[in-house]
């Protein structure tokens, strides 16, 4: 880990008060004809202008980057691969630095987890505010060092240093790698016709988890304390590992993919994985799992929690006849579960709710991040 900082800016701290990143003051703004929206950019940006120009073409890519697939691989030889994601390093210091650590390291963990190996390896790169106290670099890295350790993942590489422009919660970037048999290996390419899809905990999870530390008591005040609570228990709700290793103990054959519900929530991750399978999916909206608080919090925040981010939702795809034991395996280990759908052979794309059904379409926007920007605002 390079923790060499020869080029520190001095200045106070900045406040991190907010989830959304500040512009670079020195910065030229760029003409926009039109609003650009905050987070990920479209599924349909990502095919037409990322996908197609992936650098060097190289045997060996096992699996390769597309929307709704959360790692890639690549084939070590002798039956054995390399499985790698990268995600920013999301750091909310108002948090308290163990959990906002714990965040950091799960986000990338819940992603890796998804492929059926275990997380290995780990390199960090943190661009941190000017100003930043070694005294809170060291807090954030002695907690990033427990989680990571906690988890089994050793940090190989990486970059520490302060920056004009630099600013939390975005603070840099991080991979995750780890090796296993490629037989092990899951991915959507494995989703067969007539799997059940399950989802576990259900919608919008990150998304009221996040607005309930950052404005607990707007939440207490005009909600109650009774979902101010339920929001504060969502916090430690925002990972996946759990239950990813629960599914693949119980039916290690029968789990084919995963894929844990970021931004564009339970609908935009449904529909990603179900276009990285190349098959339709019937999705039953009514079954659901529902968290305590999240419909209260996502309407009191004006957020559509079918559409926001909800990191700790983990789709699996198994085959139907594994489902039920899935299901019950995770019900047993206190972890919301429930069958929501089947992949079609059609390739259509649908959702029903109260007996109408209609195409299921990816959302695009994630309503999270301008509902953050106006609650911030009103704060």
């Amino acid at each position: 880990m390079d923790r060499e900082d020869s080029n520190v800016q001095g200045g106070e701290s900045p406040k991190a008060n907010n989830l959304v990143r500040r512009a670079t003051p020195a910065a030229t703004p760029v003409p926009r004809s039109e609003p650009v929206p905050l987070g990920k950019v479209s599924p349909d940006f990502l095919k037409r202008a990322i996908l197609p120009k992936l650098g060097a073409r190289r045997p060996g890519v096992v699996v390769g980057p597309a929307a709704g697939t959360d790692c890639g691989a690549v084939d070590l030889g002798a039956g054995r691969v390399l499985a790698m994601t990268t995600d920013p390093f999301f750091v909310v210091p108002p948090y308290g630095w163990d959990r906002a650590a714990w965040f950091a390291v799960h986000i990338l963990a819940s992603d890796f987890t998804t492929c059926g190996l275990a997380p290995e390896w780990m390199s960090v790169d943190l661009n941190l505010p000017a100003g930043t106290p070694d005294s809170d670099i060291e807090a954030l890295w002695d907690a990033v060092h427990r989680h990571c350790e906690a988890l089994g993942i050793a940090v190989v590489t990486g970059h520490t240093g302060r920056y004009d422009g630099c600013n939390y919660p975005m603070v840099g970037g991080a991979t995750l790698l780890g090796t296993g048999p490629r037989s092990a290996l899951k991915s959507p390419k494995l989703a067969q016709a007539g799997d059940a899809l399950i989802i576990t905990k259900g919608p919008a999870i990150e998304a009221c988890a996040l607005m309930a530390a950052s404005f607990r008591d707007r939440v207490a005040g005009h909600l109650g304390e009774q979902v101010a609570h339920a929001g504060d228990a969502l916090f430690r709700q925002m990972s996946t590992v759990a239950e990813a290793r629960l599914a693949l103990e119980t039916c290690p054959e029968g789990v084919r993919a995963m894929h844990d519900a970021t931004e564009g929530g339970v609908l935009g991750a449904v529909a990603e994985m179900a276009e990285a399978a190349g098959l339709g999916v019937d999705l039953d909206l009514d079954s659901l799992p529902w968290a305590p608080g999240v419909r209260e919090l996502c309407a009191h925040f004006g957020m559509d929690p079918l559409a926001a981010i909800s990191e700790g939702t983990l789709l699996i795809v198994c085959a139907p006849e594994e489902a039920s034991a899935v299901v019950s395996a995770l019900n047993a280990a206190r972890i919301q579960a429930a069958q929501v759908g089947t992949l079609q052979a059609s390739g259509q794309l649908r959702c029903s709710q109260g007996g109408q059904s209609r195409p299921l379409v990816h959302p695009r926007i994630d309503p999270f991040w301008a509902a953050f920007a106006r609650a911030s605002e009103a704060a």
